[in-house]
């Protein structure tokens, strides 16, 4: 495991899981919400994004974190390893809620000086929002994605309950 990909719905653990890895095998993290978000939560372009990921991604050891179809391909294709976070959508959901709370009462900086509002919060744009509309979505799009042959050299890991995250990330501590 030198190249790993975290993949799986909005609020399922990516970022964090992605940071216990990194820590563990001291591989460098990407989250690719901050290469993505600019100033005012404005979306960098499509070549934009796909530059700086190809740039950060460039090395030979990482862990990246993220769903961005756009530079799926970029990131698939040299991963070694896939981690798919395909938890249970009511602890999804909770995390989420959690995480947003805690994140516009205490307006925590997220990426190029964004931060979660209440007014986002209850949008049209609301992460929370976001979840229901692509949480089946991904549960259907990862399992036909993995089985194109183009992926077939990934080594996946499908994560299904917090706990067997939990319990996966330990052997790795042992291993490491």
């Amino acid at each position: 495991m030198e190249r790993i990909a975290v993949v799986g719905t909005t609020g399922s653990g990516k970022t964090t899981l992605a940071r216990q890895i990194s820590q563990c095998l001291n591989i460098s993290h990407v989250e690719l919400d901050a290469l993505h978000w600019n100033p005012n939560w404005s979306e960098s372009s499509a070549d934009v994004f796909c530059s700086r990921v190809t740039q950060t991604l460039s090395g030979d050891r990482w862990v990246v974190d993220g769903n961005y179809s756009e530079v799926r391909h970029l990131i698939w294709s040299r991963a070694d390893t896939l981690i798919w976070l395909d938890l249970p959508f009511t602890i999804t959901f909770g995390r989420l809620l959690r995480r947003t709370i805690q994140r516009v009462v205490t307006q925590e900086e997220l990426w190029s000086g964004n931060r979660e509002t209440l007014t986002k919060a209850l949008s049209q744009d609301s992460i929370l929002l976001w979840l229901f509309r692509t949480f089946h979505k991904r549960r259907r799009e990862y399992p036909l994605l993995l089985k194109q042959p183009e992926y077939a050299h990934l080594k996946i890991i499908h994560l299904r309950s917090p706990q067997a995250a939990h319990i996966w990330l330990q052997g790795l501590k042992v291993c490491s």
